[in-house]
């Protein structure tokens, strides 16, 4: 075992669209996402899906992507001033990236504060939830994000990123058929369930 300390699932992250397991509709050859990006057509976007499916590191590295700063918040714990000190040096000429995890969380008054930035083309607004952004996020804000389906992942994706796991962490250990069988089952969709 590496002396990375760091959760499994962390240690997992891709650190490019081409590592990224499963979401072939986004981030494949021909995935929508990864064809925006490829155009330059980078705009505030909502990532809607169940757990453990790779929001958060898509919002990364989307960011990585466009080579533009990023700044993690999780809308459970972040108010209004955390979000403004994100956002207090972006301009149209120098943006950033707000990624908001669990946005489905922010009230109407902190939504309506993005809407200025988003606007401007000052910040690029990566949002993440788990619920139905048209019913979650208020209209204004909604007009202006494109919203990318995250799908729980297929028993073959999550298979293949135990076996990544095993190979990068656990070099001598094996994980039988049945095993592996157990734990996608398990998994239900969720990598980080998995892992």
């Amino acid at each position: 075992m590496s002396g990375d300390r760091r959760p499994l699932p962390e240690r997992m992250r891709p650190a490019v669209l081409d590592d990224v397991v499963g979401q072939d509709h986004l981030v494949g050859p021909d995935g929508t996402l990864r064809n925006a990006l490829a155009a330059g057509h980078l705009r505030s976007l909502v990532f809607w899906g169940p757990p453990g499916t790779g929001k958060t590191t898509l919002a990364r590295l989307v960011a990585g992507a466009a080579g533009l700063p990023f700044h993690g918040l999780s809308a459970v714990t972040a108010g209004l001033k955390d979000l403004r000190a994100a956002f207090a040096d972006a301009s149209p000429d120098s943006p950033v990236v707000i990624f908001l995890d669990e946005i489905h969380r922010f009230n109407k008054a902190q939504q309506d504060a993005l809407l200025p930035v988003v606007e401007a083309g000052s910040v690029v607004l990566i949002g993440a939830t788990t619920e139905n952004p048209s019913f979650e996020i208020n209209r204004a804000l909604l007009s202006r994000v494109q919203i990318y389906v995250v799908k729980a992942l297929e028993a073959d994706s999550i298979l293949k990123l135990l076996r990544r796991a095993v190979d990068r962490s656990f070099p001598d250990l094996s994980l039988s058929e049945v095993a592996s069988e157990r734990l996608v089952a398990l998994a239900d969709g969720d990598a980080r369930r998995a892992l």
